[in-house]
């Protein structure tokens, strides 16, 4: 997962990798700018999609769009080239849950009890 320390893109950087995105066709409620600067500021506060601010658009349309580039494999060349160029820094974060950090009520470690069927 990728994590933005507090970036947004301009213009001119946008200049720089807009080649790495499909073109937008159609009636287009958000241009590809306004959503790569709302996918960073997801990435920065790790808030849920129906809190993105009002400015960015609507959050249901980012969203669609965005599942449609992660599948299409555009999200991770685009933030792999904005790394290189040094638009913005990410750190790429891998977090493991077991056992030991997720407490677990206690009724659901104890094992069904084992009885015969009374006829």
């Amino acid at each position: 997962m990728w994590y933005s320390k507090g970036m947004r893109i301009n213009e001119g950087q946008y200049e720089r990798i807009k080649h790495l995105l499909p073109k937008q066709r159609g009636n287009v409620s958000i241009n590809n700018l306004t959503l790569i600067n709302a996918l960073l500021y997801i990435g920065e506060n790790g808030c849920k999609w129906r809190r993105l601010p009002k400015e960015y658009g609507n959050w249901h349309v980012i969203y669609k769009r965005f599942r449609r580039w992660v599948g299409a494999g555009v999200i991770e060349r685009l933030f792999r080239e904005m790394c290189s160029q040094e638009l913005i820094e990410t750190e790429a974060v891998v977090r493991l849950l077991d056992s030991m950090t997720v407490p677990v009520h206690p009724d659901v470690c104890v094992a069904l009890k084992k009885t015969k069927h009374k006829p």
